[in-house]
């Protein structure tokens, strides 16, 4: 048995068709789903770029290795001038990441 056994005809004009298939589109769902939560008062945000997954990528990268170099420079009670360059250099790496949204 079907999870949904209701179904609804609904009638549109060709612009709310096109506005309805383009608001789907940007949210990434498809239309049946994307209704489903507008009828449930869920706010319906536009799907984020695929670059954004690779970014999130890039960014635990860079925390990972930041976290490593914290690690050492307690170890050692001391910061490098390499360490300082190195934490200095994913700073700027963060940035330009961000600067691209």
């Amino acid at each position: 048995m079907r999870k949904r056994p209701i179904k609804i005809s609904l009638r549109l004009n060709e612009q709310e068709h096109e506005h309805l298939k383009q608001q789907a589109a940007l949210s990434g769902f498809p239309m049946e789903q994307f209704l489903r939560g507008l009828i449930a008062d869920e706010k319906m945000r536009p799907r984020p770029p695929n670059e954004y997954a690779e970014i999130r990528r890039q960014l635990a990268a860079i925390g990972n290795n930041i976290n490593q170099i914290a690690r050492t420079v307690n170890a050692r009670g001391f910061a490098s001038q390499q360490d300082i360059d190195t934490v200095a250099s994913a700073q700027r790496e963060i940035w330009q990441m961000m600067e691209q949204l």
